[in-house]
């Protein structure tokens, strides 16, 4: 019953997750060498760190990378990755289930409480998130404890949780910080509990000294915007992979040791603003194999604000999409002059698809692997922006002049499977917008596709 209740997807190895951010060899060195060391301190007063950053600052590349490090050591008792971007993990009522599954895969007898914990309450994943705590977590913990052949030194200690601000209602993230308190804290449990977030109101509230936060007096807080400047790693960072996408580059420009050239080095660098997301993005972008990385980086280039011209902070990054959205809807229109459709739209009914904003994701490989064929021009470019890409704001039912058949191409082969899933989602309004079931040129009888789709 517990595994119904889990969110795989907030593993920090979940397939979901694949390719996660990280950070590279020789950055970032401080800050993770004062977590690894907070970590390895089990005896030390504070059992919470709290790191507080800006989007795209590389707080979820750390938590990352100190989840691999503490798996390799045996010394990660469970992580958790929230996204706001998949309804598994962008909510708390996976969370609880997902911490004590993770936990009882370290001892047998953990999960036989947990278990019996479970049989003894089966309605427990509908309580409150400190009750299911205290019930699925703090209870069976507390009778291994109490095993005489118990080794708390042994069992694996760190709990991770990143992303704490795209736990979707600032209640919800307050909320699960004070079942942090009150059962894991308070129960004084051997876990060393490193939380990453932006400085959003539950947890900036919950750590401000001036207003007495509950959590204050027991949190390390590392401010990381504040305390390290990532200006020599993005540099460092930007000379690695620029040269690694070089040297496999089939454009011998790409090859030449002097590519990529210091000037445009320092005006990346200094475009980023201590934010890594901007040149993990420019990265992405250089990186797409069927262009020519001196081409693209050209191209960034002339789409990077000079200095002296950035009135906010993300206009550098606010400028690169941009300038990635209209070399992808170039690259479309130049392909699409047959059927003439628009491109935003085009990608918006692509997001409904990708982000599950019907509620649940209409089965899945299989849809998502024809949108790919038919949006071939757009995923080419859009696939090079990260997943903090805003997402464009999407209504769940489809009227919007013109999305309904910008849709069509994702649930043509599978229309009446996207009919039902918006029937047990709720969206049953939603199907008179949706386009006839009508076959086009090219399509055979209804029910028979054209044999040379099928081969495809």
């Amino acid at each position: 019953m517990l595994l119904k209740k889990i969110a795989p997807n907030a593993f920090y190895n979940s397939a979901a997750r694949f390719d996660p951010p990280k950070c590279d060899e020789d950055t970032r060195v401080k800050v993770i060498s004062e977590i690894m060391d907070w970590i390895g301190d089990r005896e030390g007063p504070t059992r919470l760190l709290c790191m507080t950053g800006a989007a795209g600052a590389g707080k979820s590349a750390l938590q990352q990378t100190i989840a691999e490090r503490c798996a390799d050591s045996g010394i990660l008792g469970c992580a958790i990755f929230f996204s706001s971007q998949d309804p598994t993990r962008n909510n708390l009522y996976r969370i609880i289930p997902t911490i004590a599954f993770q936990l009882g895969k370290h001892d047998r007898r953990l999960r036989d409480y947990i278990r019996e914990a479970v049989e003894e309450d089966p309605p427990i994943f509908t309580r409150t998130i400190q009750t299911q705590m205290d019930t699925l977590v703090v209870r069976p913990f507390k009778e291994l404890q109490a095993n005489v052949d118990f080794d708390a030194g042994s069992f694996p200690h760190v709990m991770l949780i990143d992303g704490l601000d795209e736990c979707a209602g600032e209640e919800r993230q307050a909320e699960l910080l004070s079942t942090i308190k009150h059962c894991l804290l308070d129960n004084d449990l051997p876990f060393r509990i490193f939380i990453a977030s932006r400085p959003e109101w539950a947890i900036r509230s919950a750590l401000n000294a001036e207003a007495r936060g509950y959590l204050h007096p027991l949190a390390h807080h590392i401010q990381l915007s504040d305390k390290y400047d990532a200006t020599k790693d993005i540099r460092r960072y930007l000379w690695r992979r620029l040269r690694d996408i070089g040297s496999r580059s089939y454009d011998p420009r790409a090859r030449s040791k002097s590519w990529p050239t210091m000037e445009d080095i320092e005006k990346l660098v200094l475009a980023a603003s201590g934010q890594f997301v901007y040149v993990a993005t420019v990265v992405k972008y250089v990186s797409e194999r069927r262009s020519s990385p001196v081409d693209r980086l050209e191209t960034v280039i002339d789409w990077t604000p000079e200095e002296g011209q950035l009135a906010r902070p993300f206009e550098a990054l606010d400028a690169l999409y941009a300038g990635i959205l209209s070399a992808a809807k170039e690259l479309y229109e130049a392909v699409d002059t047959h059927r003439r459709r628009n491109f935003l739209l085009l990608l918006r009914a692509h997001l409904i698809n990708n982000d599950a904003r019907f509620g649940a994701r209409v089965p899945g490989d299989d849809i998502r692997y024809y949108a790919t064929i038919e949006s071939k021009p757009i995923i080419l470019d859009t696939r090079q922006l990260p997943d903090c890409l805003p997402s464009l704001p999407v209504q769940h039912e489809l009227n919007e002049p013109g999305l309904a058949d910008a849709l069509k191409s994702y649930y043509k082969k599978w229309s009446k499977l996207v009919r039902i899933s918006l029937v047990r989602c709720g969206f049953d309004r939603s199907l008179v917008n949706l386009p006839p079931e009508d076959t086009e040129e090219g399509e055979g009888e209804e029910g028979q596709e054209p044999q040379e789709e099928l081969n495809s």
